[in-house]
């Protein structure tokens, strides 16, 4: 039975679109959206005949969500099937070498911290193999398969598992409670920060074995700005093992503490696999991050980003010869930046993973360098996820791919045929109820010339003989963009579900349209962006006769809320405006957000060394002005966008009475993920559309 709706789906998956959506009746609700399955991202054995991959099944009770690793065959023979079956999720899991077993960190029952477990995929249950106190995380595999090289949270002095976590219990004990500081940063994104580090560890791949730090003692590891990349996670060295198994690479900085007023710089270190003091691998000002070998283990792949007097850089690929070779940078001509890449395992060519013209592709490029061509530019939707299978004999090319009428599946890539192939359906039952046309892309030129493209996402039932009001939604970042893909969170599925014409701007600021593009908002973070904002609207009411144009809303959060914040200081031709984290003043977001030095580089330079664009493009500057109702949403544990910004906004609603609804999230940090939460989020929100947006 199970093999037959396999065959089902992909006979679905793969009919034209109208003749799948026609039949869908399904009323879009959050919990419609919320309950659908999420796929995580795919992970190729290195034989290419199997696919990892964790699934999340949402509840809005915490307790009764499940998450779990499946395992499917990667020529999708047949349909996926539950390898671990764990109240708690597992995270970062790979493969053994040999393909024969999966290593990842789970905290399960009887775990303080999360460990370090080892399964069999022929059988059997998973064995923990770590009993680190303060918890072990991003497992990977020595070349032999023998070890075990992972993370874990030590304290200044504290390196071994015992005085960590001795450390950490006198810190618990103490009766004060108090963070002390003496350098910046203090805070990231929603967490104070202590004086804790995160090392390398390095044990054989057995229960009882003991582990031994990479980093005791070393000289680097001792630096003040010393830390792996930051990621919401935590800190991540993305560490890599060499090929003979004699040492590690992996990605840190030593200036994070000069972040109030410099560029961090990641750089590739190597460490004996035994412990000693790194090696810097790509001295000097530019960021190397993320390497990866190829599988002959002759060259060491990066992602590198330079360092200019521009706060945008695109991020490119480089090699270098192993061991002892200089970075060269392969993608150079390319006006584009990647964000994944694979080395095939012929090492004859890369496969990278870039946003470009509204769509995040894939591309395939000579290992040497040259030119990268797109595998797929599909007519729907956007790729993520990129993996490729290190030893297989032919290139297993695997992703996730969605639109925003379907939420992420795994697919296998044909880069021959140009196309993709689904392998798993979790969410299969309910696409298939989903009454939803295809996104619609237009572009037009601004008024100063620029290219600017635009997606509109039409709601279920729609009609083209009949009239809808338009809501804008306004992407973060800026540095981001607005594609055609599923998300819970900000979802243009449930965004128009009322009856709403969704427009989706990518206004100047947005990548992958070339890094001038990008760039192009230095110096100007608000004034344009707001305009071309308002001329898509004018755009989408000009071109397609179904968008009344006397009916429109427009909002978005984090720079999408500050872009929100503008348009409440420079028109009134939105019915109403909802904004969720938006600056109000740019030298209050300044002073005290978490990250800053950017955005002085942004502004000028730093707010009291006169550059206007402090006060020119400051929305509070134009307060007299605000009369626009908006619905202000904004999360405690916010520290990237302060909830200080929000109430300043607030203050200045209530004291020029304009109509105006505040909605606090005491548990919410930037985003607004708790099941609960979101849905009363989505509650007050369709609602203030609605208010305002009816006949």
């Amino acid at each position: 039975m199970r093999a037959l709706r396999a065959t089902v789906f992909l006979i679905f998956w793969l009919l034209p679109a109208a003749a799948v959506w026609a039949a869908g009746n399904q009323q879009i609700s959050h919990e419609f959206i919320w309950k659908m399955k999420r796929v995580g991202t795919p992970v190729a054995s290195p034989d290419g005949k199997w696919v990892l991959v964790s699934v999340t099944e949402p509840d809005y009770d915490p307790d009764k969500q499940v998450s779990d690793l499946w395992i499917l065959p990667a020529d999708g023979s047949a349909p996926p099937r539950r390898l671990t079956f764990s109240k708690g999720g597992e995270n970062g899991a790979v493969w053994s070498p040999d393909s024969r077993r999966i290593a990842f960190s789970a905290r399960r029952e009887g775990d303080e911290q999360p460990q370090i477990y080892v399964l069999d995929i022929g059988g059997g249950e998973a064995v923990r193999i770590t009993d680190v106190p303060l918890g072990a995380t991003h497992p990977k595999w020595s070349p032999d398969g023998k070890r075990i090289l992972f993370q874990s949270t030590v304290y200044p002095g504290a390196y071994e598992p015992g005085a960590a976590a001795k450390a950490a219990e006198e810190r618990e004990k103490r009766k004060y409670k108090a963070f002390v500081y003496d350098g910046f940063p203090i805070r990231y994104w929603d967490r104070w920060l202590d004086d804790s580090r995160v090392h390398l560890f390095v044990q054989e791949a057995r229960a009882g074995a003991e582990p031994v730090n990479l980093l005791a003692g070393s000289k680097l590891a001792e630096q003040p700005g010393f830390g792996g990349v930051r990621t919401l996670s935590g800190e991540d060295f993305r560490a890599v093992w060499a090929p003979d198994g004699e040492s590690v690479v992996f990605t840190a900085t030593v200036n994070r503490h000069e972040a109030a007023y410099a560029v961090v710089i990641d750089h590739l270190y190597r460490v004996p696999s035994g412990g000693g003091e790194p090696e810097d691998l790509t001295p000097g000002k530019d960021s190397y991050f993320t390497g990866k070998f190829s599988p002959d283990g002759r060259f060491l792949y990066a992602l590198h980003r330079p360092v200019t007097g521009y706060v945008y850089n695109l991020t490119r690929l480089a090699r270098m010869r192993w061991p002892g070779g200089e970075p060269e940078v392969l993608t150079g001509a390319f006006d584009r930046s990647a964000s994944r890449y694979a080395v095939a395992p012929d090492g004859e060519h890369v496969y990278l993973q870039a946003d470009d013209q509204g769509v995040t592709k894939l591309f395939r490029m000579p290992a040497a360098g040259g030119d990268p061509e797109a595998i797929v530019d599909p007519a729907e939707g956007t790729y993520s996820g990129l993996d490729v299978a290190s030893k297989a004999a032919e290139d297993v090319v695997l992703a996730t791919w969605q639109s925003y009428r379907r939420p992420a599946e795994v697919v296998r890539v044909d880069p021959a045929a140009k196309s993709h192939r689904a392998l798993t359906a979790f969410n299969e039952d309910d696409v298939a109820q989903i009454d939803a046309p295809l996104a619609r892309h237009f572009w037009f030129t601004s008024r100063k010339g620029r290219r600017i493209h635009n997606v509109l996402f039409l709601p279920p039932g729609f009609d083209e003989n009949k009239k809808y009001p338009l809501v804008l939604f306004i992407h973060g970042g800026p540095h981001s963009s607005s594609k055609d893909s599923f998300h819970p969170r900000w979802n243009f599925l449930l965004l128009a579900s009322p009856g709403y014409v969704v427009l989706a701007t990518n206004y100047t600021g947005s990548v992958g349209f070339g890094e001038k593009f990008a760039r192009a908002i230095q110096g100007d973070p608000l004034k344009t962006p707001g305009e071309e904002i308002d001329q898509a609207a004018e755009e989408a009411v000009k071109r397609f006769p179904f968008i009344d144009g006397s009916r429109m809303a427009a909002g978005g959060a984090s720079y999408g809320g500050h872009l929100s914040n503008w348009l409440q200081a420079t028109t009134t031709r939105y019915r109403c405006l909802y904004s969720h984290a938006g600056l109000i003043s740019l030298e209050g977001q300044w002073a005290t957000s978490d990250v800053i030095y950017h955005r002085e580089r942004n502004n000028g330079g730093p707010p009291w060394e006169g550059s206007p664009i402090w006060k020119e493009q400051s929305p509070f500057t134009y307060a007299k002005n605000f009369k626009t109702p908006v619905l202000l949403t904004i999360g405690v544990k916010d520290y990237r966008v302060p909830l200080n910004q929000t109430l300043a906004y607030w203050s200045v609603l209530k004291r020029l009475r304009v109509p105006s609804r505040l909605v606090v999230f005491p548990r919410a940090n930037h985003w607004i993920m708790n099941g609960e939460d979101s849905r009363f989020f989505w509650q007050e929100l369709l609602g203030w559309l609605e208010k305002y947006l009816k006949e």
